[in-house]
């Protein structure tokens, strides 16, 4: 079977949904309680591409994964900081997808003035801790009782890996 990792189009928010949904439904993973329309996925997408990647894993013409970066946090002196997401299809779990999709992202980062990437995990994930410390990521914080989903209090915590020291930022700041 043919896959490859691509930049996601905004043609793939129909099967991002799919994927994304199920833990909108089924696990503390995200969040959001809401269904997420195609509209409002193909939105993020947009959106989220205006400065930042955002990827996707095929195979045989079906997305079975993605992974995107976003802002850290809005106020200025936040710039080099981003916060990762990433999910795979339910049936594609445990297959190696998710690491090879943050391999990916992490590579595709060299070419952006980013210094550190931090990943939010509702906890437990032994599955996303394993992922994450794998990939060079360590825990930095857990926050108790922050979401509240399922009728039940979640903790979430918040794993980080620096990628650029100050010189390299400003080696990408200057390159013109």
């Amino acid at each position: 079977m043919r896959e490859c990792i691509r930049d996601a189009k905004e043609g793939d928010s129909q099967q991002i949904c799919q994927i994304y949904n199920y833990y909108v439904e089924t696990s503390g993973a995200t969040f959001e309680e809401q269904l997420v329309s195609q509209g409002v996925m193909a939105e993020r997408i947009v959106s989220i591409q205006k400065q930042l990647p955002w990827l996707v894993f095929e195979e045989a013409g079906e997305v079975l994964g993605y992974a995107y970066v976003s802002p850290w946090k809005e106020r200025s002196a936040y710039r080099f900081a981003v916060e990762s997401s990433i999910y795979v299809a339910q049936q594609a779990a445990g297959k190696g997808i998710g690491n090879s999709l943050y391999q990916a992202l992490l590579a595709r980062l060299v070419d952006y003035p980013i210094a550190t990437v931090i990943a939010g995990i509702t906890l437990p994930n032994p599955a996303s801790i394993v992922l994450h410390e794998r990939l060079g990521f360590n825990q930095v914080a857990e926050f108790e009782r922050v979401g509240f989903k399922f009728g039940n209090w979640m903790n979430v915590g918040y794993w980080q890996r620096q990628i650029k020291t100050e010189e390299q930022i400003n080696h990408c700041l200057n390159k013109d």
